[in-house]
Formats: C-alpha cells, structure tokens, sequence
C-alpha cells in the first residue's frame, strides 16, 4: 500500500502510482492528510488535496480530527466524494498537530483517542481505520496495547502502525517487532487486530523482511514510493536500469495529469516535492531537480524530464533515508 503523505499523496500522484498496479489487484489509495476543520466548506475538486476524480481506485481519505461537528460534516462531505474508506490520524508529529491536540498528540489520552474514532463510525457507512505510531517519547508496550485495544473497540477496523514514537520522528530504526508483539498479544486475547506496518520499507526484500520480522497483515511503503512506485506490485524488482526508465515514465505520467488538473504554480510546486523526496532513489537526482526547478511551463518541463531520460539512469535499490 502507498502511505499518506502530505505534498505527495496527491490525484496525479495517486495516478503515477496506479499505473504499476497489477491487473486485478484492488488496494486502498490514500489521500494528503485533510484538515476536518476545513472540509465542510469546500467542494470537490476545489484544490489539489481534494480532487477525488480517482474514487473509483478505492480512495482512502486520510482526516486529521479532534472535534465532533467537524468530524460528522467531514465524513458526510468525503462519502459524498467516493471515499471507500477513512483514515484517522494519529501518527504526525508535527509541532503545529501537537499545538492543537490533532495527529500523534492523541495517543496521550487514550479515552479522547477512542471518542473520536467512535465519532468517525457513527458518522460513518464505510471502515475507518487509524495510522499511528509507537507512542509519544517512549515505547511502553503495554500502553500501546491498551491504546490501540481502545481503538479497536471503538470500532476502528484496522490500525497502520509507524513503530518510532513521535519524538524520534524518521531517526532511528522502526521496530518492527513492536508490531509482532502486537498481534501474539491480540492473538492470544482470542481477538486477532488487523496491523499494517509501515516504516524503513526501500525495496522489495524490505517489504518480504517485514512480513516476515512484523507478522502485519499488510506493509504500507512511504518516500520510497515515489521514487520507486512499481513497490506496489509486490514483485522483485528488475535491474537498476530498467528501473531508471520506469521512474521516467512515472514522472510523465504524473506530469500529464498535472498539466490537465493543476495550475502550472500548483503543478510545479509539487514536482519539486515530488523530485525532491524522490532524488535520493535516483543517481544523478540533484541534476534532474536542478532541470525540474529551471522550467518555466509544463512544456519545458516535460522537455526536461524527456532529456534526462533520454540517457539510461539508474535506481538505487537503497538511501540514506529513513522513514
């Protein structure tokens, strides 16, 4: 599965991605993290966050909530848009969540926790589900536990776990037995909880080790994703080679739903970020940015990539970049 993130997850990545999809194969699609407080008063397609025109993939909206009202208008609206599933956020640890008790701050009060997922249900005809991490600053395991029981009772239908607190942010290593704790745990209380893992995921063997060291029913693949969005298959990948190529094809693709959907400040600000986050994947991926960064329309964009790609580039299988 390809994790929510925000400046990434957006419609024409989403579709860069989807393209790798194996034929019959059916995943749930995530969206940016979407502000509860803000959705009541939108409309669809209003921005590059909400355009949902890829509904019919299984789209997955990904909320950040604390609040009843908004919560209820907000689920309303994101059916209303095709959402097959939502998502609670409980996993960002960004200052300004934390300020306002959104994100990785609710997993300091478990019964508050708990109230909005119920919220979310009542208000909800599809599954929710909750993306969190290992805790605030310290991995105490029965806490987890409890909190994530918590959830699970308030009629969450799975949780995504990142096992790094909120205080190592991307630093460190994810504990992926974290998670297999987790389930023996579940399991032996004879009520088995659906875990996705997520975390330090760069390659197919990634994605096969933490099956096999997590025992989570699904593994959630972030920034490496945009770097190497054919992940999504499941399969080994092909040589570094072949791989460059399909990152070219990746980026047009996402550039010519860009050039149909965004304005050219919309569209270019989010290939850089797109580049950016992706460039530690690619060799030579300073240079690509540098080219990206340099066009002054999607025209000279597009000539841009065309160029790069028009020698063989090459993928590597790991970075230096945790997350």
């Amino acid at each position: 599965m390809l994790a929510p993130m925000v400046g990434l997850t957006h419609y024409a990545v989403r579709r860069g991605v989807q393209g790798f999809l194996p034929e019959g194969a059916r995943v749930l699609w995530p969206t940016e993290m979407l502000n509860s407080r803000r959705i009541p008063s939108q409309h669809e397609s209003e921005t590059p966050e909400i355009n949902f025109k890829d509904h019919e993939w299984g789209l997955c909206p990904q909320l950040l909530a604390n609040d009843e009202t908004f919560i209820r208008l907000s689920v309303k609206r994101l059916e209303s848009w095709g959402a097959s599933a939502i998502d609670i956020n409980m996993g960002c640890p960004v200052e300004k969540a934390l300020r306002h008790n959104y994100g990785v701050a609710l997993m300091g009060d478990p019964k508050y926790a708990q109230e909005v997922v119920a919220h979310t249900v009542e208000s909800a005809t599809v599954p929710v589900s909750v993306k969190l991490r290992a805790g605030l600053e310290s991995k105490d395991f029965d806490y987890l536990h409890g909190f994530v029981a918590g959830l699970i009772d308030a009629g969450a239908s799975w949780v995504t776990i990142h096992p790094r607190t909120a205080e190592q942010k991307r630093k460190g290593v994810a504990d992926w037995n974290l998670i297999r704790r987790l389930k023996a745990r579940f399991r032996e209380e004879g009520r088995p909880v659906e875990i996705i893992g997520n975390g330090d995921v760069q390659c197919f063997d990634d994605i096969e080790a933490m099956f096999q060291e997590s025992d989570c029913d699904r593994v959630m693949v972030g920034r490496a994703m945009m770097a190497k969005p054919w992940l999504i298959r499941n399969e080994p990948e092909p040589d570094a080679e072949t791989q460059g190529a399909w990152y070219g094809e990746f980026l047009l693709r996402v550039l010519s739903e860009m050039r149909e959907h965004y304005s050219w400040d919309a569209g270019r600000r989010r290939m850089l970020f797109l580049i950016v986050w992706g460039k530690p994947w690619i060799e030579f991926g300073e240079y690509l940015q540098g080219r990206i960064q340099a066009a002054r329309d999607y025209a000279e964009m597009e000539a841009a990539i065309l160029k790069f790609f028009s020698q063989p580039q090459r993928i590597l299988k790991r970075s230096s970049l945790r997350g």
